[in-house]
């Protein structure tokens, strides 16, 4: 047993599934970049790969160093994380659009030996470098060859430079590879506060994987496109260069979300999967609706960041695919219920059963103290609980740096989501909001979600978000923020159109409107709820709020 527990330690690594790709699959066709017109074998992927490599350990790299990378989806965001992996470093992806005080917040908390950034985040990261305490070894540009750029905070010099006398040849590897090693760390979203950097190992990569090959499904047939980042857990790890490497598939890089770029793609390069946000498809159907595209190849459409509601679910498999997929999780455990086709339309709302390796649940919620994980919210679509998620092949449970967060967040083997969601006896479960979102007037709570699901029932209602301003008397008063699909919409038609809705009680309903043209998204698709109540309170002292 000792024998195979030492090989399996060592061998059930996310690099030695690569390596297998690489090994038999040589000149299939890995990635696609379209901006650059170039293609990649897994053999060429290898290869670039090992240039990195090579260039990395002359500049003293080692094992456990972190390589922080903020760019847009490229082939250098791929050759750095296949790198890391083989060098048993830490690939650290962080989101491109930080202002340089976060940047620099995240790089004094993992400490890179290297960054590489995209040519738009030169100067920002030398900005950024100038807030450190912290200062990397070196700092790479995707920048031509021959250019660097120069800073207060530092010098950038060009990915290409760096690379492009390196050998194609296999590093040396002087330690065992393990499952247990951290190989990628992710940094939440920080909607509710500083962002906590989630470690990532290679078995939590290897089984990330798996999951994706079991619910999409997703084998060495397929050409996958992320039209989101992949600095997140759901591009980075659904359809993006974990899983279709992984897999032995096919990637189409996509810089930047176009929607009529990406239905040509589709065509063009025969994709069989993309996963988007449900802002995503509602542009992709506008797109397609007008121009008609051959969208046959698709095998389906995987959308996560935010329920999808039974009309848009409806429109979405007429016009792009009948096959739409809807995941819902974490930074920190990826995807842990799931909607596939046949759930669909029928469950549309709601996020889905446990996927086949997590346990989630509901829980009742205490003022004074949080729930064990075996006291559950009644099952019965209407208790409202808190949603907690076993994950242990998907999460190591533990923050970087971080043991007070890591304390408060995991109990018992489970993660506390601060997801508010009733369950039903199909074990259904659906999202109404969040605890920092929950709004309470007149001593009732409302949760927003449910109130945004019945305004985007309302036919001139492109989109809406709902938040609270404060009131004397109850307390908190609803607000709704509305991006109109016909201008003609005004307050008092949406007021008469609540009160008429057999869906939503009389004070769960707005007392406040505004009709704006965008509403804020964070990167993964969720709506940004704790900015709009910012947003919402200035709008309500200035007087720009209507009242109904």
């Amino acid at each position: 047993m000792n024998s195979f527990r030492e090989i399996f330690e060592s061998r059930y690594t996310w690099i030695e599934g690569f390596m297998r790709n690489v090994r038999r699959y040589a000149n299939r066709n890995a990635m696609i970049d379209p901006a650059t017109n170039r293609e990649w074998t897994y053999r060429e992927v290898n290869e670039d790969v090992n240039r990195l490599c090579n260039a990395l350990v002359e500049a003293g790299v080692k094992k456990g160093d972190v390589v922080m990378i903020q760019m847009l989806n490229s082939p250098e965001f791929v050759f750095t994380y296949v790198a890391c992996h083989k060098l048993q470093c830490v690939c650290c992806p962080v989101n491109f659009r930080l202002s340089t005080g976060e940047m620099a917040w995240d790089i004094d908390d993992s400490r890179p030996k290297v960054i590489i950034v995209c040519a738009s985040k030169c100067e920002s990261i030398l900005e950024s470098l100038i807030l450190t305490k912290h200062k990397p070894a070196k700092v790479l540009g995707v920048i031509p060859e021959g250019e660097s750029v120069s800073g207060r905070g530092g010098e950038v010099t060009s990915y290409t430079d760096f690379t492009k006398n390196a050998s194609p040849e296999e590093p040396v590897v002087t330690t065992p590879y393990n499952i247990y090693d951290e190989t990628v760390r992710l940094y939440t979203s920080g909607t509710t506060g500083r962002p906590k950097g989630v470690c990532i190992t290679s078995i939590n990569e290897v089984l990330s994987a798996h999951d994706i090959m079991i619910h999409f499904p997703l084998n060495y047939t397929d050409i996958t496109m992320n039209t989101t980042p992949w600095f997140h857990r759901g591009g980075l790890h659904c359809a993006g260069p974990c899983p279709a490497l992984y897999a032995g598939a096919s990637m189409v890089i996509m810089g930047k979300f176009d929607a009529l770029q990406t239905l040509k793609f589709i065509y063009r390069y025969k994709i069989t999967f993309i996963v988007g946000v449900p802002t995503v498809l509602e542009e992709l159907a506008d797109k397609q609706e007008a121009g008609g595209y051959d969208l046959s190849a698709l095998r389906g459409i995987v959308t996560m960041g935010s329920p999808l509601q039974r009309a848009a679910c409806i429109r979405y498999q007429e016009v792009l695919t009948p096959n739409i997929f809807n995941g819902y999780g974490t930074t920190e455990t990826l995807w842990n219920t799931f909607l596939r086709p046949f759930d669909l339309p029928d469950n549309a709302g709601s996020a889905g059963r446990s996927c086949v390796d997590d346990d989630v649940r509901v829980v009742k919620i205490y003022e004074d103290r949080r729930a064990e994980p075996d006291d559950l919210a009644a099952q019965d679509g209407i208790d409202v609980g808190e949603v907690i998620i076993s994950s242990p092949a998907k999460s190591p449970y533990i923050y970087h740096n971080n043991e007070k967060e890591t304390n408060r967040k995991y109990y018992k083997d489970f993660i506390y989501t601060n997801d508010l969601a009733t369950w039903d006896e199909s074990g259904y479960i659906t999202i109404v909001g969040r605890k920092d979102d929950m709004i309470i007037s007149s001593g009732e709570n409302i949760y927003p979600t449910e109130v945004e699901a019945v305004l985007n029932l309302h036919p001139k209602v492109k989109d809406c978000i709902v938040t609270s301003v404060p009131d004397k008397i109850r307390g908190q008063m609803v607000t709704a923020y509305v991006v109109p699909d016909d201008e003609s919409v005004c307050a008092t038609e949406l007021d008469e159109y609540c009160k008429q809705s057999l869906e939503l009680a009389n004070f769960k309903r707005p007392r406040y409107y505004r009709f704006v043209h965008q509403i804020p998204f964070n990167a993964t698709g969720k709506k940004l709820h704790v900015k709009i109540k910012e947003t919402a309170l200035q709008d309500w002292k200035n007087g720009f709020l209507v009242k109904v």
